[in-house]
């Protein structure tokens, strides 16, 4: 991906999947990445979940992983569309299916969700995004007419050296498609009523904390759980870490319980 902060591993730029096996092989994990990142944030992820014998897929939303400019050229509903198809793909083979998700990953779930209803079993997001404030945002239509892309939002991780592997700008058109989905997918909230989990990092410059204070207040879940992360670096990278680690060991109790 030549307008990537860092160069990603080789193939973590593309689709991932990977079948489980053990007790846990017919529990399928969707995980959906955020705004101009890429599924090789989520495969720290995928890989620690699918050695605990889950079956996990990561989808390349559409205008990622490429270049910025692809994501001048979709519309929002691309990105629930795509990530539908895996999870079509696991309710045939699974028992259930969870959806785990990354910033804008969250709002592109939250249509999955709509769609799917009682079949997924629960949503897991990590610092997710719901809405973008400021009178800027009104703009934005006819800004992106005339101006292509601005300083890239994505990547600001706590860890020196870690990247998300995200593209170094934001397109614009691509930032008035995904204000779009976050209205649409706000307005859906209260409709959901997935069994769900939500951490936020107290280090993220990039989502403020209304963001999943929205979630936790409007989302019709019964079962709702918010834990805050002292020490997270928003990229998968970070779960190779201890504190990361007990982290997912959290996100394991969650999906033992609702076995």
């Amino acid at each position: 991906m030549t307008s990537a902060r860092m160069e990603a591993p080789h193939g973590w730029l593309s689709d991932f999947a990977a079948d489980g096996n053990g007790d846990n092989a017919k529990t399928g994990i969707v995980l959906v990445h955020g705004f101009t990142g890429s599924p090789a944030a989520m495969r720290p992820w995928a890989h620690f979940l699918n050695e605990r014998g889950y079956t996990v897929r990561v989808p390349r939303l559409p205008g990622h992983g490429t270049k910025w400019q692809d994501l001048n050229e979709v519309t929002w509903q691309e990105w629930p569309d795509r990530a539908s198809k895996d999870v079509e793909e696991l309710l045939q083979k699974c028992d259930r299916v969870f959806v785990f998700a990354l910033s804008m990953g969250g709002a592109t779930s939250i249509q999955v969700a709509h769609r799917f209803g009682s079949k997924i079993a629960g949503l897991v997001f990590v610092n997710p995004m719901i809405t973008i404030k400021g009178p800027a945002q009104y703009f934005l239509p006819l800004i992106s007419k005339f101006i292509p892309k601005l300083k890239a939002v994505g990547g600001d991780i706590k860890r020196p050296g870690s990247s998300e592997w995200s593209y170094d700008a934001s397109p614009l058109k691509g930032v008035v498609q995904l204000r779009k989905l976050l209205l649409d997918s706000r307005a859906k909230l209260p409709e959901i009523k997935a069994p769900f989990m939500i951490f936020h990092s107290v280090d993220d410059h990039v989502l403020p904390v209304y963001n999943t204070e929205i979630y936790i207040d409007e989302i019709g879940s019964e079962q709702k759980q918010r834990i805050e992360l002292a020490h997270y670096w928003q990229n998968g990278e970070a779960f190779r870490n201890m504190k990361s680690q007990s982290t997912l060991i959290q996100i394991l109790i969650f999906l033992l319980i609702l076995r």
